[in-house]
């Protein structure tokens, strides 16, 4: 029974034998060569159309090329190194791939260190020389991950599982298989989780948890449905033959049978498999004690498998057939059919069917039954003591590169500290810079506000003087006006009156000048009347003052920003009634807003109209340059500072863009009376 556990996992690892990681032909079509004449040259060695010394030939050229122009193409020498390996040619394999590897690792390029082992892998996998191949696979599989290279990291990463199932380190297969599963489910591979979980089930049926086995591969046909139709065929384990296994070793016979006959119904089946379904039936039958047929089916699937040179599992027929012949109790054919299974077990190297074959033997020949035994026992410690020390090479090759990654993270971890500490003295001494910078700001800030203060002083003071003088100028309008009406035209009128009624005799020519000159003064009056009345006319002369200055401050900035202006205002406002603070404030608000339109906005028309509403001051400031996006927009340090004094003013403002529209400003600010 153990002999057919064996038998079982061995015949796992040779259905699915080197087509993944241990002979990946394709491994190399994912890079782009540098070099086109490289490229054509590779192209052409991997023609297997052209005979062994052309490819040769081409390969020896590449890689001259290479040498002669001192180029760094560590990639594209492992890939030459490759097809030397394929054409079995180890000299020259050996040769390149060692240059490659040194190249790959000089240049730090990771993805060709990578491709380099996995070309050792592939060698010492093909010699069976695990340990070597372990120890590559594993270098692979962490310059791969290390960038990234999950595709290629699964690939060698499965081949590490395999390696370490084949020498029983069941716990370190499983740990390694769960790993390329989650590789393999990111990438979406279901051919490879269909052989990933079909693996997982032998692990656990080589250990007699025979339930876990199952489920796995049942898992392991729901990936199998979802692989492609075409490639089914070529991806096919007859799985239902390791199902039928679990099942044998549970002794539900009749089930491990149906399972069997699912497969065998399966005309998609190659030779090989065929053999392999038959001669399990047939063994499973006979442990049922049913012999009807099973003797021909054995013989039957050991004449396939001799036609073929399957020397593993003729080995394990003749195992099988030696078992029939004894429960028949042919001792003589049992005992021959044990022999020559223990000979060509020797011949291939085959440990655990030679133990088979012993037992059996010393079972068989009870004269030299201790003989068997004593070879038996001799040989279970010496293959024991070879897979421990082969699981603690793996242990080791884990343990050293594990060491190293500590190191590394340790060393990592170290200059992360020199770096925080770099940089948290770079920002304590930046932090001492800007409060120091900030200081000098604060310092000059406040000077700039004391200074603005003292200048808003300045105007309000200049505007309260120019408020006065315009005072005086009309009392002294009013006067004029009242001396030309009440003293001078009194004078007239009663001179051209007193003329009018004078006794004059003469000619009529004299009488006719006398009256022109009557009418003269007559129209002198009427004149000197209009201009007493224009200078008496009731009119606000705070109004003039401000609105004059705001147009004034237009008329300048329309100068220099080459734009046209349109200035409005409702007389119903009361200039004289607001303080002279909100009014030095409006005059600085509408001086940033036009300085930022000359700036920023390339308008052409600008309109500035002052309303009243509600007791509230509304300033409309409107454009039509390019505008911009409030949302998007950084405030500028002319937006704030109009908004502060909007905000001194316990007023309200917006700023109302869009892009290719224009701007608009819009406050509204409370009346602040000359009381307050």
């Amino acid at each position: 029974m153990k002999a057919l556990k064996k038998i079982a996992a061995f015949i796992f690892f040779l259905s699915i034998g080197n087509q993944l990681c241990f002979s990946s032909s394709n491994k190399h079509t994912v890079f782009k060569l540098k070099n086109d004449s490289i490229k054509t040259w590779l192209k052409k060695a991997k023609n297997k159309k052209l005979d062994s010394t052309s490819r040769s030939q081409l390969l020896v050229k590449s890689y001259n090329y290479i040498l002669n122009h001192n180029k760094q193409f560590p990639l594209e020498l492992s890939s030459i190194a490759y097809e030397f390996y394929r054409l079995k040619d180890t000299t020259s394999f050996f040769k390149v791939n060692k240059k490659a590897l040194n190249s790959a690792i000089k240049n730090k390029h990771t993805y060709a260190t990578a491709d380099a082992h996995w070309n050792y892998a592939s060698y010492y996998v093909k010699l069976e020389i695990f340990d070597k191949a372990y120890f590559h696979f594993n270098k692979a599989y962490e310059n791969f991950i290390k960038e990234n290279h999950k595709k290629e990291a699964s690939t060698v990463l499965w081949g590490m599982t395999r390696i370490k199932g084949r020498y029983k380190d069941y716990i370190g297969s499983e740990i390694l298989n769960i790993k390329v599963i989650e590789l393999f489910k990111e990438l979406k591979n279901h051919k490879k989780l269909y052989d990933s979980y079909n693996h997982l089930g032998l692990l656990q049926y080589d250990i007699k948890e025979y339930d876990k086995a199952i489920e796995y591969y049942i898992k392991a046909l729901e990936y199998f449905d979802k692989i492609p139709k075409k490639t089914r065929v070529k991806s096919y384990i007859i799985i239902y033959n390791n199902i039928g296994h679990a099942y044998q070793e549970k002794k539900d016979y009749q089930t491990a049978l149906k399972y069997y006959n699912k497969d065998l119904n399966n005309k998609k089946i190659n030779r090989s498999q065929y053999a392999i379904l038959l001669n399990n039936k047939a063994y499973c039958k006979l442990l049922m004690k049913d012999t009807t047929g099973i003797k021909k089916d054995f013989f039957k699937a050991l004449s396939i498998r001799d036609s073929i040179g399957d020397k593993t599992n003729i080995l394990n027929s003749k195992i099988c057939i030696s078992d029939y012949f004894k429960y028949n109790k042919d001792t003589i054919n049992a005992l021959k059919y044990a022999k020559e299974a223990n000979t060509l077990a020797k011949q291939i190297k085959n440990g655990g069917d030679y133990l088979t074959s012993l037992k059996q033997l010393a079972n068989l020949d009870k004269q030299n039954s201790k003989k068997y035994l004593d070879r038996y026992i001799v040989f279970n410690d010496s293959l024991i003591s070879a897979e421990r020390r082969t699981q603690n090479k793996f242990t080791r090759i884990e343990f050293e590169t594990d060491e190293y990654i500590e190191e590394t993270k340790r060393l990592n971890q170290q200059r992360i500290w020199i770096i925080v500490t770099s940089i948290g003295g770079i920002l304590i001494l930046s932090l001492l810079y800007f409060l120091r910078v900030q200081k000098v700001k604060n310092e000059k800030l406040s000077l700039e506000a004391e200074q603005q203060k003292a200048n808003e002083e300045v105007y309000v003071l200049t505007l309260q003087q120019q408020a006065k003088l315009e005072e005086e100028k009309v009392k002294e309008r009013n006067r004029i006006s009242e001396e030309l009406h009440d003293g001078i035209l009194g004078k007239l009128f009663g001179t051209r009156f007193g003329l009018g009624f004078l006794p004059l005799k003469g000619d009529e020519q004299t009488l006719e000048k006398h009256q022109s000159f009557l009418d003269e003064l007559q129209e002198i009056e009427k004149e000197i009347r209009d201009v007493s009345h224009k200078l008496s006319d009731n009119f606000d002369s705070s109004n003039i003052n401000f609105t004059s200055i705001i147009e004034q401050l237009l008329k300048d900035k329309s100068t220099i920003g080459n734009f046209n202006y349109k200035f409005s205002f409702d007389k119903n406002i009361v200039w004289k009634n607001i303080n002279e603070i909100t009014k030095a404030n409006i005059y600085r608000i509408i001086q940033e807003a036009l300085q930022n339109i000359i700036k920023h906005a390339k308008a052409k028309n600008v309109t500035l109209v002052f309303s009243n509403e509600n007791q509230n001051l509304i300033i409309n400031l409107k454009d039509d340059g390019i505008g911009f996006n409030p949302k998007k927009g950084k405030k500028g340090i002319g937006m704030k500072n109009i908004k502060s004094r909007v905000d001194k003013l316990n007023g309200t403002v917006q700023f109302l863009s869009e892009v290719g529209k224009g701007t608009a400003l819009l406050i509204s600010t409370p009346y602040k009376m000359n009381n307050e």
